[in-house]
């Protein structure tokens, strides 16, 4: 009998359907000569500091840097169950081999590997690398697993950069927390390089002096033509009264063809990104979006940072074409350009976003609207991706009145090509033409030709600061952060700053700690965020590190640098980062308040709720007798409906005692719904939490 162990409990239901386990049993499947089973994410996760000596529950610069020599890990609380039932069946006599189904990539196989080394288990592994969670591919999986050893090299670099990630966090955080006698200040290789392109951006915008500048726009009919830019508006107001009543003379029309490729299939990135900027979802919604549609098989595996197709995918394309276009009520593609799609050298463990073949087999108008709106963008973008380009003529033309030179353009399109299917898609989402894409074109001009105009008007105008970021933008800067450094980096598994399953969780993460708030689509940092990043060393606060870890992370994969070096190199630059502030005091800032912000009153004594590090908890909580009210913020009600405990939503429900919440997941259905939370203290050791749902709406909306 083998052991499929999955990442997460709706994979493993598909696995188990695919292999015939259809027995349930408690945390796993049975059946056909097969377990399957589940982890529920990270099961086991590397110990906190006090682990290695209890000296280090309070934190002090003169126990800096903490370097363990043996690393030890832990199995998580809220989740031990699950490990125990993991544990047992591995142990399980009737098991004779164990096949590794979590996540094809680097941090599937770090969650495997470490539940399989905490088990003790030393069983033979083989490995399930898919990237479709439809029946053939698991099938196509199953009949092609590899030893595990072919992936040693990989789970040696994810355990390499699961270590350094705590080093430097363990470290910094508590050096820089100490130093200002504050809050704690989260710092992380990934999240303040992220808070530094924040801050530096509004630096760039507070550094901006707008400046005026006046044109002279003339009518002339079916089209406008425009002057340079003036600084002055009397030299502006002159050219304007020279022009008035006068004739227009054509000195040259230029007409040139131009041809627009289409765009390229997604990755996870630019699927954000694109949600974000046309229908204001968060990352983070759309990579909980995503994550569902994926668990009920209309795409493929989400998490991926290729954007092409594997050429023996090709054959495939064009029948998914066809279901895609019958699903969103769209002609038929005459012609599909595979090539376009198709590179295997820009394929690395996960090929590009697609919608599956059971997209024809669904009631689109039955999904929820966020995972409908998100399958229709994935969808959409395979079309556009497989037409044929737009071609359009642009034309230009420099004009003369009152003795200055002014310029028309006009643009008409040739043929639509992908811009077809792509405005289809956005009208069956109920978007028009994005803003500047329509341009009206120039009538017939020749050279020498008088016109006359119907009026000359001075316009005023300004020039524009650069924007605040958005999640659109931000990302995009993430991804293309130390682009120089990457460069060179031909083998890195991860360019940028994160991953495209991580950056989402990063802003989430900067939104909790105060670094940074939301305002409409805008991300700002706040006094908080800026302070840290300007009293941060560059060695932290650049992408330059992430870029040279991915260089390193890379030989340890490709197995030509030993593990054991790459941490030496980590190591020594903890212990120079401490050595740097030895006898150092700074002076009083925004970081070195102490005072934890007031959330609420207790429903247990009426002392101020205050927010902490794991929770939000009562002043009275250690008092003897204690208080003992507490809302953990990892606690599994939130995390199990993937949702944080934010401090708004922990105000909400001290307040109210209650609050609607949007987009709750459901583990057992694998659905997204809204329902009111409702704070259900009996006063016991843990607060409790209840759901209460409008009947009327149902429990499933998007």
């Amino acid at each position: 009998m083998r052991l499929a162990v999955a990442e997460k409990p709706s994979v493993a239901m598909a696995l188990a359907r695919v292999l015939g386990a259809g027995t349930r049993r408690e945390g796993y499947q049975e059946g056909n000569g097969w377990l399957v089973s589940w982890c529920v994410g990270h099961l086991v996760e590397p110990a906190g500091a006090d682990a290695y000596d209890p000296r280090y529950s309070k934190w002090s610069y003169e126990d800096l840097p903490i370097l363990p020599r043996a690393w030890k890990y832990r199995v998580l609380p809220d989740t031990k169950k699950q490990f125990d039932i993991l544990s047992a069946l591995m142990g399980d006599s009737r098991v004779d081999a164990i096949v590794c189904a979590t996540d094809a990539g680097r941090e599937g196989e770090l969650i495997f590997r470490l539940v399989y080394e905490a088990a003790g288990c030393d069983k033979p592994v083989q490995r399930l690398w898919i990237s479709s969670m439809e029946e053939s591919a698991i099938r196509r999986g199953f009949d092609h697993l590899l030893d595990s050893k072919h992936y040693d090299n990989l789970y040696a670099a994810a355990l390499c950069r699961q270590k350094a990630d705590w080093l430097v966090g363990i470290n910094a955080t508590r050096l820089f927390t100490t130093l200002y006698q504050g809050k704690t200040l989260r710092v992380g290789r990934v999240m303040t390089p992220t808070l530094a392109l924040l801050t530096e951006r509004e630096a760039a915008i507070a550094r901006f002096q707008k400046e005026k500048f006046y044109t002279v726009e003339l009518n002339c009919g079916t089209f406008r033509a425009v002057s340079e830019r003036f600084r002055s508006k009397p030299d502006a107001g002159r050219l304007r009264a020279a022009c008035v009543g006068k004739p227009v003379t054509v000195r040259t029309v230029t007409r040139r063809e131009r041809t627009e490729h289409s765009p390229k299939l997604y990755d996870l990135t630019t699927l954000q990104r694109e949600a974000n900027r046309l229908l204001g979802y968060t990352a983070q919604q759309t990579l909980d979006y995503a994550q569902v549609l994926y668990e009920k098989k209309l795409i493929t595996y989400p998490r991926t940072d290729s954007r092409y197709l594997t050429a023996s995918m090709a054959e495939g394309i064009p029948g998914l074409c066809k279901i895609v276009a019958a699903a969103l009520s769209l002609p038929a593609l005459r012609t599909v350009d595979i090539a376009q799609v198709t590179c295997d050298d820009k394929v690395s463990d996960h090929h590009a976003l697609l919608p599956t073949a059971e997209l024809g087999r669904i009631d689109l108008s039955a999904l929820p609207t966020g995972e409908r709106t998100v399958l229709t963008l994935i969808a959409g973008r395979l079309l556009c991706a497989v037409s044929p380009p737009c071609r359009y003529a642009e034309s230009a033309a420099v004009l003369e009145c009152g003795g200055a030179p002014f310029t028309a353009k006009g643009r008409i399109v040739l043929s639509a090509g992908w811009r077809a299917a792509e405005q289809a898609v956005l009208a069956s989402l109920g978007k028009g033409a994005e803003p500047g894409k329509q341009e009206l074109p120039l009538p017939e001009l020749e050279e020498g030709q008088c016109l006359n105009i119907g009026d000359a008007v001075l316009r005023t105008g300004t020039t524009s600061p650069p924007p605040h970021f958005t999640e659109d933008t931000l990302l995009a800067a993430m991804e293309h952060a130390s682009a120089e450094e990457f460069a060179a980096l031909e083998e890195a598994e991860h360019t940028g700053l994160g991953t495209p399953a991580t950056r989402a969780g990063t802003i989430e993460k900067l939104l909790r700690a105060d670094f940074l708030v939301r305002k409409g689509k805008q991300l700002l940092p706040t006094e908080r965020g800026t302070e840290l990043i300007r009293v941060m060393p560059d060695v932290l606060k650049s992408a330059r590190l992430t870029a040279q870890w991915e260089e390193k992370l890379a030989e340890v994969e490709r197995g030509t640098l030993p593990p054991m070096n790459f941490l030496s190199g980590i190591e020594n630059m903890v212990l120079r980062l401490v050595q740097t502030y030895a006898g150092v005091t700074v002076a009083s800032s925004t970081l070195s308040q102490s005072g934890r912000p007031i959330v609420g009153a207790c429903p247990r004594c009426g002392k101020p709720v205050v927010e902490g590090q794991k929770s939000f908890f009562c002043e009275g909580y250690y008092d003897k007798p204690s208080c003992g009210f507490a809302m953990w913020k990892n606690d599994r009600f939130f995390t199990g409906k993937r949702k944080a405990l934010t401090r708004r939503l922990a105000a909400s429900l001290l307040k109210e005692g209650r609050v609607h919440v949007k987009d709750l997941y459901s583990e057992k259905k694998g659905v997204l719904y809204d329902a009111v939370i409702v704070l259900d203290d009996t006063g016991g050791k843990y607060v409790r939490y209840k759901l209460e749902f409008d009947k009327r709406k149902g429990r499933t909306t998007g």
